[in-house]
């Protein structure tokens, strides 16, 4: 197939799925003291929805907050009054995407060119780690970007970041590298690209999708076909590199939907 101009081959065969599937009996990690995702089966007169307490059927009612819940991916109307909605900026079809790895640096002293300012013990992804990453990939046209953090091992499938398990974030200047390189879909397996305390500014949010800090209205110029993924997960034998990306979620006219993207590797011919 062709893609931004580029010849290659994919083997669907060899699919891997970055997504963590919400597991409401067991793990399944939660951002921001969320109330975990649950089901309860449906009632309705004497009908019960469960066929372990004598129901003709399985019907749950699944409760979940897609933010804070697992594996999800949100549009613009993430951060404006406007209503837009997320598979409005998620046209289906393949994408051209690349994988990196990069180790968020622990901030040793304050840094106040960064909103909000950057204080000791913040651990942040910068510019120049991610285009060091990128120097290591041959270079493509891709529009999606998969950032997986290091050290990186299946405790993030459960993990609940709060006070006590602070995740790393963007630095402005690096959310701005990323969009001068033309990033549509960004990936990442934290579970905010912001920090998780940062005043309510949502500065990398506001500027991923061009709008104005302080203000929650679209602009001239606004970003409105960008998504960011939340709380992916990579395992390590996944290597750093080129891959199709099907990111999938269910219809929701809501600024976010629970999302489960599939990579395939690719060879370009």
């Amino acid at each position: 197939m062709t893609i931004n101009g580029q010849s290659l081959q994919a083997d669907f065969s060899k699919g891997i799925c970055v997504g963590i599937p919400v597991d409401f009996n067991g793990l399944q990690p939660s951002h921001f003291a969320a109330k975990r995702a649950s089901t309860v089966p449906m009632r309705s007169g004497s009908f019960i929805g469960d066929t372990k307490l004598g129901g003709s059927c399985n019907v749950p009612v699944i409760t979940i907050n897609p933010h804070c819940n697992g594996t999800h991916t949100e549009s613009i109307g993430h951060i404006v009054d406007n209503q837009f909605s997320v598979h409005q900026a998620l046209p289906g079809g393949l994408k051209l995407a690349t994988l990196i790895s990069v180790e968020p640096a622990s901030v040793t002293a304050i840094d106040k060119h960064n909103r909000p300012a950057l204080v000791n013990g913040d651990k942040v992804i910068t510019k120049m780690m991610l285009h060091q990453a990128l120097q290591h990939i041959s270079a493509v046209r891709f529009t999606a970007l998969l950032i997986r953090t290091l050290p990186n091992d299946e405790s993030k499938l459960g993990a609940r970041y709060g006070e006590t398990t602070l995740p790393p974030f963007f630095t402005i200047e690096a959310i701005d590298y990323l969009n001068q390189l033309g990033v549509k879909h960004l990936l990442v397996d934290m579970p905010s690209v912001d920090r998780m305390q940062d005043e309510g500014l949502l500065t990398v949010h506001h500027r991923f999708w061009n709008v104005a800090e302080g203000t929650h209205s679209l602009q001239a110029g606004s970003y409105i076909d960008k998504t960011i993924t939340e709380m992916i997960y990579v395992p390590d034998e996944v290597r750093d590199g080129n891959y199709l990306l099907d990111l999938q979620i269910p219809a929701f006219s809501t600024d976010v939907a629970p999302s489960r993207p599939w990579l395939f590797p690719v060879e370009f011919v």
